[in-house]
């Protein structure tokens, strides 16, 4: 099977997305306050055992743009978040691949032991089942706090694999049945603009592909199979104004920006930062500082991403 044929989109205005102030038509760029730190998300280094076709963080096996966190490093911001009185919940770990940082398992118990949840999105290779006995280990003594995402972009094979790779589908699977095997907390992350756009006929695809493969996610849940929008930062979108939230009928608390950063540790950089976003990790004006208290001010929406993704698209990288 190959992808569906679109349309070409038209390409995005070079006049819009210039002022963290104004739009490029005048009007109040929307900015969105930090309402408490709810969910904190760990890169855990771009690199990555494969190299799909659009990974919107260029992640792959030679880019190490963004050096492996540790756990000192993790524990400095916890420990900074407990101080501020943060009403922090959950630590999400992304990458590249995640488990190919060694810290990982080191990392996740920090979290659990401290009573907070933990969210891992992987693809479900090789290097997640290298780390079998850590994993058993956490499972048995923290049970569903720690949750697995796997990211699996369509239910049928050709359509993953046009992303990821040829037989990247067969491995996932084996992974996600290697999880459901010990009883690991699944979650599944799909794309709905890389199939024909119908999120209802999605659904029904990826149910029917976990009842044959006895894989124990709820196809309808949401939150279960989270099926994101397509991100492309050179279509055209519209400029979010603060005139929207009241058009739109949206909270700008429901943003994830809302409740959520991310902390990286740039390759050479003298310590790791405080990001905005999960989906921006390049753009210099979505870095905010070294520590989560500089990270607190609001934030202006001046990237397409904030209008496709999240204003428009509705979606949200945490729970």
């Amino acid at each position: 099977m190959t992808a569906p044929v679109t349309m070409r989109p038209k390409p995005l205005d070079p006049a819009k997305f210039r002022d963290p102030v104004v739009t490029a038509k005048g009007d109040a760029r929307a900015t969105v306050a930090l309402s408490g730190l709810r969910t904190l998300w760990v890169n855990t280094g771009t690199l990555c055992n494969i190299t799909c076709r659009n990974c919107y963080i260029d992640s792959s096996p030679t880019n190490d743009a963004l050096a492996y966190f540790s756990l000192p490093d993790l524990v400095a911001y916890l420990d900074e978040a407990a101080a501020l009185g943060a009403p922090l919940t959950e630590v999400g770990f992304t990458g590249g691949e995640p488990f190919l940082n060694r810290d990982l398992p080191a990392m996740l118990r920090e979290v659990l032991r401290r009573g907070l949840s933990a969210l891992v999105l992987t693809n479900a290779m090789k290097p997640m089942m290298n780390h079998g006995p850590a994993l058993d280990a956490l499972r048995a003594e923290f049970g569903g706090a720690l949750t697995m995402r796997v990211s699996l972009d369509h239910f049928e094979p050709a359509m993953h694999d046009l992303e990821r790779g040829e037989g990247a589908f067969g491995k996932t699977m084996e992974g996600l049945a290697w999880l459901a095997r010990r009883g690991f907390t699944l979650h599944v992350a799909g794309r709905l603009g890389f199939g024909d756009g119908a999120e209802a006929a999605m659904r029904d695809g990826y149910a029917a592909l976990f009842a044959t493969a006895g894989i124990p996610v709820d196809a309808g849940d949401p939150v279960a199979l989270m099926l994101f929008p397509e991100m492309d930062a050179g279509a055209d979108v519209p400029e979010i104004t603060t005139a929207c939230w009241g058009i739109l009928q949206k909270s700008p608390d429901s943003l994830m920006c809302a409740s959520a950063r991310m902390v990286v540790k740039r390759r050479g950089a003298a310590r790791p930062a405080v990001l905005a976003c999960t989906l921006l990790p390049y753009d210099s004006q979505f870095e905010m500082g070294a520590t989560l208290a500089e990270a607190s001010r609001p934030l202006a929406l001046n990237h397409p991403h904030c209008a496709t993704f999240c204003v428009l698209g509705g979606a949200a990288c945490s729970r």
